[in-house]
Protein backbone atom coordinates (compact mmCIF):
# COMPACT_ATOMS: atom_id res chain seq x y z
CA UNK A 1 0.00 0.00 0.00
CA UNK A 2 1.31 3.42 -0.83
CA UNK A 3 -0.07 5.23 2.90
CA UNK A 4 -2.56 7.66 0.79
CA UNK A 5 -4.14 7.73 4.72
CA UNK A 6 -1.17 7.88 6.97
CA UNK A 7 -1.93 9.65 10.21
CA UNK A 8 -5.43 10.35 9.21
CA UNK A 9 -8.05 9.21 11.86
CA UNK A 10 -11.31 7.58 10.69
CA UNK A 11 -14.29 6.58 11.38
CA UNK A 12 -16.76 4.28 9.58
CA UNK A 13 -20.09 3.11 10.36
CA UNK A 14 -21.61 -0.19 9.93
CA UNK A 15 -17.80 -1.52 9.73
CA UNK A 16 -18.40 -5.32 10.66
CA UNK A 17 -19.39 -6.52 7.18
CA UNK A 18 -19.91 -5.38 3.48
CA UNK A 19 -18.92 -2.10 2.10
CA UNK A 20 -17.97 -0.77 6.36
CA UNK A 21 -15.91 -3.46 6.55
CA UNK A 22 -13.98 -3.20 3.18
CA UNK A 23 -13.69 0.70 3.88
CA UNK A 24 -11.83 -0.68 7.07
CA UNK A 25 -9.45 -2.73 5.92
CA UNK A 26 -8.75 -0.51 3.02
CA UNK A 27 -7.98 2.43 5.65
CA UNK A 28 -5.59 0.29 7.42
CA UNK A 29 -3.94 -0.93 4.74
CA UNK A 30 -3.09 2.58 3.90
CA UNK A 31 -2.21 3.76 7.51
CA UNK A 32 -5.69 5.21 8.56
CA UNK A 33 -6.03 4.53 12.12
CA UNK A 34 -9.56 3.11 11.49
CA UNK A 35 -12.47 3.34 14.73
CA UNK A 36 -14.73 1.18 13.53
CA UNK A 37 -18.56 1.20 14.72
CA UNK A 38 -21.55 -1.29 14.39
CA UNK A 39 -24.25 -3.17 16.44
CA UNK A 40 -22.97 -6.54 15.78
CA UNK A 41 -20.39 -6.56 18.22
CA UNK A 42 -19.32 -10.23 17.77
CA UNK A 43 -17.93 -9.56 13.78
CA UNK A 44 -17.11 -5.88 14.37
CA UNK A 45 -14.33 -6.89 17.60
CA UNK A 46 -13.30 -10.18 15.17
CA UNK A 47 -12.23 -8.00 12.34
CA UNK A 48 -10.55 -5.38 14.46
CA UNK A 49 -8.37 -7.87 15.76
CA UNK A 50 -7.67 -9.00 12.30
CA UNK A 51 -6.33 -5.54 11.44
CA UNK A 52 -3.88 -4.75 14.91
CA UNK A 53 -3.60 -1.89 16.35
CA UNK A 54 -4.68 0.87 13.68
CA UNK A 55 -8.50 -0.40 14.37
CA UNK A 56 -10.26 0.05 17.58
CA UNK A 57 -14.30 -1.34 17.74
CA UNK A 58 -17.50 0.57 19.27
CA UNK A 59 -20.45 -0.77 19.71
CA UNK A 60 -23.12 2.03 18.40
CA UNK A 61 -26.80 2.36 17.03
CA UNK A 62 -26.45 5.15 14.59
CA UNK A 63 -29.56 6.11 14.62
CA UNK A 64 -29.42 7.11 18.35
CA UNK A 65 -28.26 10.76 18.96
CA UNK A 66 -26.89 9.53 22.32
CA UNK A 67 -24.59 6.85 20.54
CA UNK A 68 -22.91 9.87 18.12
CA UNK A 69 -22.18 12.18 21.35
CA UNK A 70 -20.95 9.24 23.31
CA UNK A 71 -18.61 9.16 20.16
CA UNK A 72 -17.67 11.80 20.42
CA UNK A 73 -16.53 12.24 23.69
CA UNK A 74 -14.74 8.86 23.22
CA UNK A 75 -12.52 10.47 20.46
CA UNK A 76 -12.14 13.28 23.14
CA UNK A 77 -11.12 11.62 25.77
CA UNK A 78 -8.52 9.01 23.59
CA UNK A 79 -7.08 13.30 22.39
CA UNK A 80 -7.79 12.18 18.69
CA UNK A 81 -9.39 14.66 16.20
CA UNK A 82 -11.55 13.21 13.22
CA UNK A 83 -10.17 13.47 9.67
CA UNK A 84 -12.73 11.07 7.60
CA UNK A 85 -16.11 10.57 8.40
CA UNK A 86 -18.02 7.41 6.57
CA UNK A 87 -21.79 7.37 7.09
CA UNK A 88 -21.95 3.39 5.84
CA UNK A 89 -24.38 2.00 7.95
CA UNK A 90 -27.31 0.91 6.65
CA UNK A 91 -30.34 -1.17 6.47
CA UNK A 92 -32.58 -2.78 3.15
CA UNK A 93 -36.06 -3.41 2.87
CA UNK A 94 -38.49 -3.68 -0.04
CA UNK A 95 -41.76 -2.67 -0.55
CA UNK A 96 -44.00 -0.48 -3.16
CA UNK A 97 -46.14 2.25 -2.12
CA UNK A 98 -48.68 0.38 -1.61
CA UNK A 99 -46.84 -2.40 0.90
CA UNK A 100 -45.03 -0.01 2.60
CA UNK A 101 -46.06 0.56 6.25
CA UNK A 102 -44.96 4.06 7.77
CA UNK A 103 -43.52 2.20 10.34
CA UNK A 104 -40.90 0.77 7.64
CA UNK A 105 -40.70 3.69 6.44
CA UNK A 106 -39.46 5.20 9.62
CA UNK A 107 -37.21 3.00 10.37
CA UNK A 108 -35.85 3.06 7.13
CA UNK A 109 -35.48 7.06 7.82
CA UNK A 110 -34.16 6.67 11.13
CA UNK A 111 -30.97 4.03 10.15
CA UNK A 112 -30.64 5.46 6.71
CA UNK A 113 -31.02 9.57 6.92
CA UNK A 114 -30.93 10.45 10.92
CA UNK A 115 -27.55 8.68 11.12
CA UNK A 116 -26.10 10.64 8.01
CA UNK A 117 -27.28 13.82 10.01
CA UNK A 118 -26.36 13.30 13.18
CA UNK A 119 -22.38 11.66 11.95
CA UNK A 120 -22.13 14.86 9.40
CA UNK A 121 -23.30 17.50 13.04
CA UNK A 122 -20.66 15.35 14.70
CA UNK A 123 -17.96 15.25 12.38
CA UNK A 124 -18.59 19.00 11.55
CA UNK A 125 -18.08 20.15 15.09
CA UNK A 126 -14.85 17.99 15.78
CA UNK A 127 -13.20 18.68 12.32
CA UNK A 128 -13.83 22.31 12.03
CA UNK A 129 -11.10 23.79 14.46
CA UNK A 130 -8.68 21.13 12.78
CA UNK A 131 -9.52 23.28 9.72
CA UNK A 132 -9.52 20.43 7.39
CA UNK A 133 -11.93 16.77 7.03
CA UNK A 134 -13.72 14.98 4.86
CA UNK A 135 -17.58 13.39 5.22
CA UNK A 136 -18.25 10.43 2.64
CA UNK A 137 -21.95 9.60 3.10
CA UNK A 138 -22.61 6.19 1.52
CA UNK A 139 -25.83 6.81 -0.74
CA UNK A 140 -27.59 4.84 -3.25
CA UNK A 141 -28.00 4.41 -7.20
CA UNK A 142 -31.68 4.21 -5.75
CA UNK A 143 -31.61 8.17 -4.95
CA UNK A 144 -30.81 8.90 -8.16
CA UNK A 145 -33.33 6.61 -10.34
CA UNK A 146 -36.46 5.44 -9.13
CA UNK A 147 -37.10 1.97 -7.64
CA UNK A 148 -41.29 1.25 -7.56
CA UNK A 149 -39.88 -2.06 -5.35
CA UNK A 150 -37.76 -0.20 -2.75
CA UNK A 151 -40.05 3.15 -2.29
CA UNK A 152 -38.57 4.40 1.20
CA UNK A 153 -35.26 2.59 0.80
CA UNK A 154 -35.03 5.22 -1.68
CA UNK A 155 -36.17 8.11 -0.39
CA UNK A 156 -33.65 7.61 2.41
CA UNK A 157 -31.01 7.57 0.41
CA UNK A 158 -32.40 10.39 -1.56
CA UNK A 159 -32.55 12.18 1.62
CA UNK A 160 -28.56 11.38 2.21
CA UNK A 161 -27.81 13.09 -0.79
CA UNK A 162 -29.53 16.22 -0.68
CA UNK A 163 -28.21 16.18 2.94
CA UNK A 164 -24.81 15.93 1.58
CA UNK A 165 -25.21 18.83 -0.71
CA UNK A 166 -26.05 20.84 2.12
CA UNK A 167 -23.43 20.34 4.38
CA UNK A 168 -20.97 20.92 1.75
CA UNK A 169 -22.43 23.85 1.10
CA UNK A 170 -22.20 25.06 4.49
CA UNK A 171 -18.79 24.44 5.12
CA UNK A 172 -17.28 25.97 1.86
CA UNK A 173 -19.01 28.92 3.06
CA UNK A 174 -17.44 29.08 6.28
CA UNK A 175 -13.97 28.02 4.75
CA UNK A 176 -13.83 25.24 7.26
CA UNK A 177 -11.83 23.26 4.27
CA UNK A 178 -14.71 20.32 5.09
CA UNK A 179 -15.89 18.50 2.19
CA UNK A 180 -18.73 16.29 2.19
CA UNK A 181 -19.47 14.16 -0.51
CA UNK A 182 -22.03 10.72 -1.44
CA UNK A 183 -21.20 7.68 -2.89
CA UNK A 184 -23.88 5.95 -4.71
CA UNK A 185 -23.71 2.16 -5.37
CA UNK A 186 -25.65 -0.23 -7.72
CA UNK A 187 -25.67 -3.94 -6.49
CA UNK A 188 -23.27 -4.45 -4.32
CA UNK A 189 -22.59 -7.88 -3.40
CA UNK A 190 -23.03 -8.14 0.07
CA UNK A 191 -24.77 -10.07 3.17
CA UNK A 192 -27.41 -7.23 3.39
CA UNK A 193 -28.19 -7.70 -0.53
CA UNK A 194 -28.00 -11.26 -0.83
CA UNK A 195 -32.00 -12.12 -0.77
CA UNK A 196 -32.26 -9.20 -3.49
CA UNK A 197 -30.66 -11.89 -5.94
CA UNK A 198 -32.61 -15.71 -7.28
CA UNK A 199 -31.47 -18.24 -4.78
CA UNK A 200 -29.43 -21.27 -6.23
CA UNK A 201 -27.49 -19.29 -8.58
CA UNK A 202 -23.71 -18.69 -7.60
CA UNK A 203 -23.32 -14.90 -6.60
CA UNK A 204 -20.49 -14.43 -9.14
CA UNK A 205 -22.97 -15.22 -12.04
CA UNK A 206 -24.34 -11.54 -10.83
CA UNK A 207 -21.11 -9.46 -10.78
CA UNK A 208 -19.23 -7.53 -13.61
CA UNK A 209 -16.70 -9.96 -13.72
CA UNK A 210 -19.13 -12.30 -14.70
CA UNK A 211 -20.73 -9.76 -17.55
CA UNK A 212 -19.90 -6.17 -17.62
CA UNK A 213 -23.74 -6.06 -18.31
CA UNK A 214 -24.88 -7.37 -14.53
CA UNK A 215 -25.25 -4.46 -12.19
CA UNK A 216 -23.87 -5.98 -8.57
CA UNK A 217 -20.00 -5.01 -7.65
CA UNK A 218 -18.05 -5.89 -5.12
CA UNK A 219 -17.44 -4.20 -1.73
CA UNK A 220 -13.94 -3.73 -2.72
CA UNK A 221 -14.96 -1.67 -5.74
CA UNK A 222 -17.17 0.80 -3.32
CA UNK A 223 -14.12 0.54 -1.36
CA UNK A 224 -11.81 2.11 -3.48
CA UNK A 225 -14.08 5.17 -4.52
CA UNK A 226 -14.60 6.24 -0.72
CA UNK A 227 -10.64 5.91 -0.36
CA UNK A 228 -10.04 7.94 -3.37
CA UNK A 229 -12.52 10.69 -1.47
CA UNK A 230 -11.07 10.40 2.17
CA UNK A 231 -7.45 10.71 1.06
CA UNK A 232 -5.81 14.34 -0.01
CA UNK A 233 -5.79 13.60 -3.78
CA UNK A 234 -9.67 14.71 -3.77
CA UNK A 235 -9.10 17.92 -2.13
CA UNK A 236 -10.80 20.06 -4.55
CA UNK A 237 -14.22 17.20 -5.09
CA UNK A 238 -16.77 18.51 -2.78
CA UNK A 239 -20.36 17.70 -3.11
CA UNK A 240 -20.56 15.40 -5.59
CA UNK A 241 -22.43 12.18 -6.01
CA UNK A 242 -19.92 9.36 -7.24
CA UNK A 243 -21.71 6.72 -8.89
CA UNK A 244 -20.49 3.27 -8.81
CA UNK A 245 -22.94 1.82 -11.04
CA UNK A 246 -21.00 0.50 -14.25
CA UNK A 247 -22.96 2.69 -15.96
CA UNK A 248 -26.28 1.65 -15.05
CA UNK A 249 -27.66 5.18 -14.46
CA UNK A 250 -26.99 6.78 -17.41
CA UNK A 251 -28.57 3.93 -19.30
CA UNK A 252 -31.60 3.96 -17.12
CA UNK A 253 -32.66 7.53 -18.91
Amino acid sequence: MSGRLAGKLAVVTGAASGIGEACARLFVGEGAYVVMTDLNQLDGERIADELGSLARFIIQDVSDPDSWQQLAENLRIHNQGLDVLVNNAGILLPGDIEQTSLDTWHRLMRVNADSAFLGSKMAVQLMKDRGCGSIINISSIAALAARDDYLAYGASKGAVAALTRSVAVHCRKRKYRIRCNSVHPDGVMTAMTRNSYPQGVEPAAFTIDSDPMNRACLPEDVAHAVLYLASDESRAVNGIELRVDSGQFVMSI
